[in-house]
């Protein structure tokens, strides 16, 4: 059976090179990076090493970037202390971000009885920036917005510079979860004045289990796990030193390679487009998903003109056919509710056909695609 992995946004395969670095600091770097001896000095050069290289990459200074258990701890970071330590009373997010901020933003919302305001979203799921901008000048409260930059199941890009100077004009905050933008796009968070972002490693073939966030310098925020004075304070903990440099090493090779990964990956979009589109008749793409120039070149959604009875059987048919892909977040495993990012902007007759989420590496090839293609025809004609 061939075996097939299409659903790199909820984690992606480790580059061999990340996985021979990861050892060999497992190997020979062993000292607590707080130890004041030679292991432990060597293992902190690695660290801020690592910080560095991010940093010269992103255009931010070193102290900006703190390491994390990845994008979810990150997001609860700066949402969290913003609004217990920075005096934010209100936040404007939307109703397709990912569980790591709405169901932040609800917990806060009860504990701190702050002020919650989700934007509109076209038929299409965008964000209405217009919306945006009256959410912001019709409130003198001090607010916060949590956007994400590429939205994780329908691969909707945010303009985040257009949104960033708007908070900004307006005194606003500005959050964005980043984990599905950076690694695959050039970001210069100097030219873009967000607040502070969120990144996950296993998101660009780096090890689970690791990330950073980005904090503005004087931002002012607090940390949320206390202990020792490891990265500036901010987070308490011995740092998992093979994973953060697992991190930079996929992180480098994520940029040493940009432009040719994302130009294959996109001839790999645009292939699943049109084949779908000449062997499915009546193929939707959620979103702006089918839309090479609006969303994201790393995955599609797509609804599929099947029956109720048999869309029950899809995932695990495919499954059976060694085709791995997802309804969405793969943070929602085991719900029955189906995707919150689909019900909130989809049509309810739309809502009643099987919407799939299929994400690309420079792993896949097309003729992998074929084969999923073809896979997808026979299940419909069946």
């Amino acid at each position: 059976m061939e075996k097939v992995y299409l659903d790199s946004a909820a984690t992606t395969q480790m580059r061999p090179e990340v996985i021979t670095k990861i050892t060999e600091v497992m190997q020979d770097n062993y000292g607590n990076p707080s130890s004041t001896h030679s292991f432990g000095r060597s293992a902190k050069s690695l660290i801020e090493k690592a910080r560095k290289t991010i940093a010269k990459q992103l255009n931010v200074t070193a102290a900006e970037i703190i390491f994390t258990s990845g994008g979810t701890e990150a997001d609860n970071l700066a949402l969290n202390s913003a609004v217990r330590d920075l005096g934010v009373r209100r936040i404007i997010t939307s109703e397709i971000e990912h569980h790591a901020v709405l169901y932040s933003v609800n917990q806060l919302k009860d504990c701190f009885d702050i002020e919650v305001e989700y934007v509109n979203l076209t038929a299409e799921g965008e964000v209405d920036l217009k919306n945006l901008e009256n959410r912001l000048k019709n409130s003198d409260v001090k607010t916060l917005v949590s956007l994400m930059h590429v939205n994780n199941e329908v691969g909707n890009k945010l303009d985040l510079k257009k949104v960033a100077l708007l908070c900004k004009e307006y005194k606003a905050l500005f959050h964005s979860d980043t984990v599905q933008s950076i690694g695959h796009y050039e970001i210069d968070l100097q030219e873009i004045p967000v607040d502070f972002t969120a990144v996950s490693a296993h998101k660009f073939h780096g090890p689970k289990g690791v990330g950073f966030a980005f904090i503005r310098k004087n931002s002012g925020l607090k940390p949320l796990i206390f202990g020792g004075e490891q990265e500036r304070g901010y987070r308490a903990g011995t740092e998992g030193l093979h994973n953060i440099v697992g991190l930079e090493e996929a992180f480098k090779l994520a940029y040493a390679n940009l432009e040719e990964e994302k130009a294959y990956t996109t001839a790999l979009k645009s292939h699943f487009i049109e084949a779908l589109k000449k062997e499915i008749p009546g193929v939707k793409f959620n979103g702006k998903s089918g839309d090479l120039d609006k969303s994201t070149y790393t995955l599609i959604n797509v609804n599929l003109p099947v029956s109720e009875e048999k869309a029950l059987m899809l995932l695990f048919q495919l499954d059976l056919k060694g085709i791995a892909c997802s309804k969405g977040s793969a943070c929602q495993s085991g719900s029955d509710k189906g995707s919150h990012v689909l019900n909130a902007f989809l049509s309810e007759e739309d809502l009643k056909t099987p919407s799939i989420r299929f994400s690309f590496s420079k792993y896949n090839t097309k003729e992998e695609i074929n084969y999923v293609v073809k896979t997808l025809k026979e299940f419909i004609e069946s």
